[in-house]
């Protein structure tokens, strides 16, 4: 029997911070939300983002989203079927970590997710989500894309 997944891969990690991209100061997001390190919006304890806040170094980001990204994968565990392979669930958390588990919870993606890990048409529902601020975003595009190709890659 095959172990159950319930950590994010490398693969996934690194598409993550590709697309994140690493800031040690605080920017606004292009749908103007603070945000800090690899798309991170809130801190350790909790506490929102703010752009009045100081820098943070690259240590601080790396432990922010591996503590961040543990709470998307118990999300991705909870929510999913436990039949996904790496790929497939790390995929999951990538999205989850850029839309929101709420917002997966409640997608169309989730559902056919777990009605057939497999099934092809799961391509088409992750392009869906490209929009940031009612606009198609090309890096939303682009990451939904590479997510997509992450949850197929065998």
């Amino acid at each position: 029997m095959e172990m159950k997944i319930t950590k994010i891969n490398k693969a996934g990690l690194d598409l993550i911070k590709e697309f994140e991209g690493f800031s040690a100061k605080p920017y606004l997001c292009p749908v103007k939300i603070c945000t800090i390190g690899y798309g991170n919006t809130r801190y350790l304890h909790g506490g929102k983002v703010k752009l009045t806040d100081p820098s943070i170094s690259l240590e601080a980001a790396e432990q922010l989203l591996a503590a961040t990204l543990g709470q998307y994968e118990k999300d991705i565990d909870a929510y999913c079927v436990d039949t996904l392979n790496e790929n497939q669930f790390s995929a999951l958390v990538s999205f989850a970590y850029n839309c929101g588990a709420a917002n997966l919870k409640s997608s169309t993606l989730l559902k056919k997710v777990n009605a057939n890990p497999n099934d092809p048409t799961i391509a088409a529902e992750f392009a869906k989500w490209n929009r940031g601020g009612n606009k198609v975003l090309a890096g939303l595009t682009r990451r939904r894309l590479r997510e997509s190709q992450l949850y197929f890659k065998p």
